[in-house]
């Protein structure tokens, strides 16, 4: 695992975290000599397998923030934070390190329902930097979106499949939360003005490894693919049941929160007829995505964690972040939010700019060719 601490500041973790000054440093008007940002990914649970690449982008992010000369003239600083915590304790946390001083902003990869009890604290208070796809609808003060929503991704997906697969039918198969549940009412919304409709749907606990009634769903209706809403190791098992069921024979699946660790997880035999979507893929042919790809295995060396979409999408975060608040020269976010209109910056992902809350960037369809991803076509929104 990639050790934050060894980037960007001598100052090790250990004393970042047992330094915490309890009074708010804005009340004695100090500025502070580091821009400190919260990084919320998960370390633990059913996302957890993510964390690794989501801190190892994240440092690269830091080193060329840095080597650049850093946010406001500061060098930048990263607390990161467990987004697999029980929830009630992640929104204690950053309650405390916002209210404290301790961080400046928050920017991650993390689940929506993390999102959802972090924005009260945020909100009107610090910037927010949320990178993960996700279901839309997000209007919190000071948050902004590099992940891409369903009208970007999985709507231009699903009409890429119909045309060259002729796939109308599909089922649903997701976590039991916020994203899955979301996401599946959006499709079933945007199906209705199509001839593509969901046959079914089934929801897992996250964790929870019992995919009979889903497999059961899938094999009795008529569906022709499987939407599948599932967080990291729960996608990887679904996906060996799945195999292990014999549906992968005559059914395609569409799989919206998965990187290469799913696909490694699962073992090769899982991931036939498995498609994503996304704004990276490391076999993108383009000079910016393959100096970052090169970059990263040159610092993290052959035995790096895998390199995917989800952790790149903190890279991409905080680069959103620097340009955002280089853009203001200010934390402040009435200033951000004056000049984001003019904000952008170019990335791994190519040029991306800010509209609204969000950003836009290419977004690209991808099949699993054993343990990695072919790209097949970049999708028009």
């Amino acid at each position: 695992m990639v050790h934050l601490s060894t980037i960007s500041n001598p100052v090790s973790l250990e004393c970042t975290w047992k330094c915490a000054v309890v009074i708010p440093l804005s009340c004695y008007g100090f500025r502070r000599a580091t821009v400190d940002i919260a990084l919320v990914v998960p370390l633990s649970g059913s996302a957890g397998m993510f964390g690794p690449s989501c801190e190892a982008c994240a440092a690269l992010a830091v080193a060329d923030i840095n080597a650049a000369g850093g946010i406001l003239d500061r060098q930048v600083r990263l607390h990161p934070v467990d987004a697999g915590a029980p929830l009630p304790v992640l929104a204690a946390t950053i309650d405390r390190m916002v209210g404290t001083g301790m961080v400046d902003g928050v920017v991650g990869w993390h689940l929506s329902n993390a999102r959802k009890v972090i924005t009260p604290h945020t909100a009107g208070r610090v910037p927010y930097v949320y990178t993960t796809f996700y279901e839309g609808g997000e209007d919190s003060d000071g948050v902004y979106m590099v992940g891409e929503t369903p009208e970007q991704q999985l709507f231009p997906a699903l009409r890429w499949l119909r045309a060259e697969h002729g796939i109308r039918r599909w089922c649903v198969v997701g976590n039991d939360y916020v994203w899955p549940r979301e996401t599946a009412r959006a499709a079933v919304e945007f199906m209705a003005g199509t001839d593509l409709e969901i046959v079914g749907q089934s929801f897992v606990p996250l964790g929870g490894r019992d995919f009979r009634q889903s497999l059961d769903l899938i094999h009795r209706s008529p569906a022709q693919g499987v939407l599948l809403f599932m967080v990291g190791a729960d996608c990887a098992a679904f996906n060996n049941a799945f195999a292990e069921a014999g549906l992968d024979g005559d059914r395609l699946r569409l799989s919206m929160m998965i990187g290469e660790d799913v696909l490694y997880a699962g073992g090769a035999d899982s991931t036939r007829g498995l498609f994503t979507a996304s704004g990276y893929f490391e076999s993108v042919v383009s000079a910016a995505g393959m100096d970052f790809g090169a970059r990263y295995l040159r610092e993290f060396g052959p035995a790096a964690p895998a390199l995917n979409n989800i952790g790149e999408s903190c890279y991409e975060g905080l680069l959103l972040f620097a340009s955002l608040v280089e853009s203001a020269r200010s934390l402040d976010l009435r200033a951000i939010e004056r000049s984001a209109p003019r904000v952008s910056y170019g990335g791994p992902r190519g040029e991306v700019r800010v509209r609204g809350a969000h950003t836009t960037q290419p977004v690209y369809l991808a099949d699993a060719d054993a343990l990695e991803f072919s790209v097949l076509a970049e999708l028009d929104s």
